[in-house]
């Protein structure tokens, strides 16, 4: 098998059939002080891990411009392909002067302020053109050193959620279990992919409920939401476990959502629609009378970003394709009293899904 083309390469031919010049990839909402999530595209693009960067691809250019602070790191990070250029100047606006033609531009990632500078600094004859989602659309479909990174963020995920239940909750917060988990993440040399999720009793039946001081009981069921981050690549996995014995009701909601989860598992395969997918874990809680507790949607899109396309709900226009990597967490919450969520991580293929999440899903007393 052929290596794929360099990812400049890959979206210059995007750029192209845009009828664009070149793509400005970057953060334009807080330039120069981005987040993570924010500089997904330019670090799948470039390898860049800073705070402040852009990378300008087109045809014939392969451009990478950053401020005086990361000039060494991106000398030692962005990827070879693309020259490397430092400015002096307010980032910006010194790089709207280096812009000509038809200028792509991402309007999810543009502030009005910034917008703003980058027209006032263009030379005479430049124009910006919105151009939504094309690195996205490159970087949904996971390439075999990706995939591979994401597993060992998963399996290191697996390895914290099995040190909490070999420790057990009961009797501590909320709060103490979530920062123990994500103490363990840092010890095993991962950081969290996100806040861990701890929800008890009442707590789980909020989705995202945050972690805090109310004491665990025993005999209560416990979600349990969290993720591991390995070389900028995100996991994330769910488990709902008990601290004692629990209810008859409590224990069939959770193997109602169990079957639920394991119907779109087998479900799951290259060509089958976002809206198909979730459709086939909801229609059994529907059945059993609980359709209106399972709120959200059956899972969605996980790389550099926890939560990135394609996503799996009953209004998505997504057909998956083999190379996605998406969660599959169905779940029921029943409000002031308990909730159930399960949630592993899988890899599309052309046959099916192979999980990548190996904790198991029985209904697991810890104590």
């Amino acid at each position: 098998m052929s290596e794929p083309a360099p990812r400049g390469d890959r979206l210059a031919v995007l750029v192209a059939e845009a009828e664009l010049d070149v793509l400005l990839v970057g953060d334009l909402v807080r330039p120069g002080d981005s987040g993570p999530d924010a500089m997904a595209n330019v670090r799948w693009l470039t390898g860049f891990t800073g705070t402040s960067g852009f990378a300008v691809v087109g045809e014939g250019r392969r451009e990478f411009v950053t401020d005086f602070r990361y000039t060494e790191r991106a000398r030692s990070d962005v990827s070879g392909d693309f020259e490397r250029t430092t400015l002096e100047g307010r980032l910006v606006a010194e790089l709207a002067g280096r812009l000509s033609g038809r200028v792509g531009f991402d309007e999810d990632s543009t502030s009005v302020s910034s917008l703003r500078k980058l027209q006032e600094a263009m030379p005479d004859g430049a124009s910006l053109i919105p151009a939504t989602g094309l690195v996205e659309k490159l970087r949904r479909i996971k390439d075999a050193k990706e995939i591979e990174t994401i597993a060992e963020a998963t399996r290191l995920a697996d390895e914290v959620f099995e040190w909490l239940a070999d420790r057990g909750m009961a009797g501590r917060t909320e709060r103490e279990v979530a920062e123990a988990a994500q103490a363990r993440m840092r010890e095993l040399g991962s950081e969290p992919s996100f806040p861990a999720i701890v929800g008890a009793g009442p707590n789980g039946a909020l989705p995202h409920s945050e972690p805090g001081e109310r004491d665990i009981a025993a005999g209560e069921l416990v979600v349990v939401d969290m993720g591991a981050k390995v070389d900028g690549y995100c996991s994330d996995g769910t488990r709902t476990w008990a601290t004692g014995e629990v209810s008859g009701e409590e224990r069939e909601v959770y193997e109602l959502v169990r079957a639920a989860q394991q119907a779109s598992l087998e479900a799951i395969r290259a060509g089958v629609s976002g809206a198909e997918a979730d459709r086939v874990s909801r229609d059994p809680i529907a059945d059993a009378g609980r359709g209106d507790l399972y709120g959200h949607g059956l899972g969605h899109g996980v790389g550099l970003e926890v939560h990135e396309a394609p996503r799996l709900g009953k209004t998505s226009d997504d057909v998956l394709e083999a190379g996605d990597v998406v969660t599959v967490e169905p779940g029921v919450y029943v409000p002031g009293s308990f909730g159930v969520r399960i949630e592993d991580l899988v890899v599309v293929e052309s046959d099916g899904a192979r999980n990548l999440s190996t904790t198991s899903k029985e209904l697991r007393i810890i104590g």
